[in-house]
């Protein structure tokens, strides 16, 4: 495949994730999927009842073993190694950092086990293999070698927090993610906050501090760089969000996990409950368009715009299904 071919499949791509996500989901007819959606999943990776985030418990492994398929060349146009590579030089998104990343290796509810990885770990294998199907390769040989899309040893499985924020007058945060500006999921809506898990530095994972960050950067337009020595637990934004929900105005709940068929990205999805006044307060500002799309609010009502990324699909559809266990009676 030459840059030419190349660039055209890429744009197949972008112009066609919701019809190409559709193919992809065809192709695992027999692996399990949340709430009625086309994200994947194993049994077990979806509690019965949502799971308070505090009881969630994320547990380390600094060294895991290497997964069986890893910056895969498939596809490349001549002189590039790998896809993020390629992406970089010839369809760049706005922003296309290899930043430090976690990488799920273990999942049984409560309980999450990850170990250190880079983000364009995932962008090698899960946009090269999306790319495959869209630019129609004979058999899809890459899709083939990573075999069952939730059998996390087979590529670096690298999470993001997928989360619904429903505030308590029963609206939730809607996004179009704009294919200009993201390098996963372009054209189709999502909720949010919704960003790779990731650490600022060598801390510990911690999924409350990421989503806090998330807020800041996609509902106030926030900057992703934090700058030399910034201590989260000193930032204002952080101390005002954990102290409202030390208080019970914002409760945070884990609601299972999945993988998107087209890409394999993989999901932790999560709910936040806001207290509508709260809400108001800290997000009145709410920009209408972020670094990675628009953004608007939509009636809490267990429907799902179309066409939306299904691990957003999956996140609003257990929402809804444990809205009486949430506390979100209206609607």
């Amino acid at each position: 495949m030459d840059e030419r071919e190349w660039r055209r499949a890429r744009a197949a791509l972008d112009a066609g994730r919701g019809r190409l996500g559709e193919v992809a989901s065809g192709l695992y007819p027999d692996v399990p999927r949340v709430a009625g959606t086309s994200l994947l999943c194993r049994d077990g990776w979806v509690p019965d009842a949502p799971i308070p985030l505090e009881d969630v418990r994320l547990e380390w492994e600094d060294r895991p073993a290497t997964p069986a398929v890893a910056d895969p060349p498939d596809g490349l146009p001549p002189g590039y190694r790998t896809y993020a590579e390629t992406m970089a030089a010839l369809a760049p998104p706005r922003v296309f950092e290899d930043r430090p990343s976690y990488r799920l290796l273990a999942a049984t509810p409560p309980v999450l086990r990850l170990g250190p990885a880079r983000y364009f770990d995932a962008v090698n294998v899960g946009e090269s293999a999306a790319h495959e199907l869209a630019a129609g390769a004979n058999g899809l040989p890459l899709r083939t070698r990573i075999g069952d899309p939730c059998d996390l040893s087979r590529r670096a499985a690298l999470p993001a927090i997928t989360t619904v924020t429903v505030t308590t007058a029963g609206e939730y945060v809607l996004h179009w993610r704009d294919p200009a500006k993201v390098a996963h999921a372009g054209g189709l809506y999502q909720v949010m906050p919704v960003g790779v898990f990731q650490p600022l530095g060598d801390e510990a994972p911690d999924m409350w501090e990421c989503m806090v960050r998330e807020y800041a950067e996609e509902f106030l337009g926030g900057a992703e760089d934090y700058g030399e020595g910034f201590v989260q637990d000193e930032w204002p934004f952080h101390r005002t969000l954990t102290t409202a929900r030390s208080e019970g105005m914002i409760r945070v709940f884990f609601l299972g996990l999945g993988v998107d068929p087209l890409t394999f990205a993989l999901d932790l999805l999560t709910v936040v409950v806001m207290d509508a006044a709260l809400f108001s307060g800290l997000f009145g500002g709410l920009v209408a368009v972020n670094d990675e799309g628009e953004v608007s609010t939509a009636p809490f009502g267990g429907t799902v715009p179309r066409p939306m990324q299904p691990a957003g699909a999956a996140a609003l559809r257990l929402a809804w299904r444990h809205r009486a266990a949430l506390g979100l009676t209206r609607g």
